[in-house]
């Protein structure tokens, strides 16, 4: 129903700056709405993290390690989020992924709420 992209992952240097951006498009026709679009990461071992998230108005929230480091922005009108990251860490090195959930509208009348997760993009930071 609704698949998700992302961008921009990389090798960059401690201290660097990457931005992730994912994309929300639908795959069976119909229409969706989003309510919060959130970026989660992960490391070998380790369970997935919620860094940062936006809801449908704008508010926005951060893990304490993404806090005056990290911005995510939304635009609604493309069904985009993106992650602005500044001042990278070794530590930051993960998978990244873009989560959303929403409503499907089909074309036929049914609804269905949905929580859909991109495929991942791989950031690396050196030291």
């Amino acid at each position: 129903q609704v698949q998700l992209v992302e961008s921009g992952g990389g090798l960059v240097q401690a201290g660097g700056s990457l931005r992730l951006t994912c994309v929300a498009s639908g795959t069976s026709g119909g229409r969706f709405r989003l309510n919060a679009m959130n970026w989660h990461r992960q490391t070998p071992g380790k369970s997935r993290e919620l860094i940062a998230g936006v809801s449908s108005g704008g508010e926005t929230n951060y893990a304490d390690s993404a806090k005056g480091r990290f911005t995510i922005t939304r635009d609604s009108a493309k069904n985009t989020v993106s992650l602005q990251m500044n001042s990278l860490k070794p530590e930051d090195t993960a998978v990244y992924y873009c989560e959303a959930d929403g409503t499907h509208y089909s074309d036929w009348g049914d609804i269905q709420v949905f929580r859909a997760w991109g495929q991942g993009t791989q950031v690396t930071v050196s030291a």
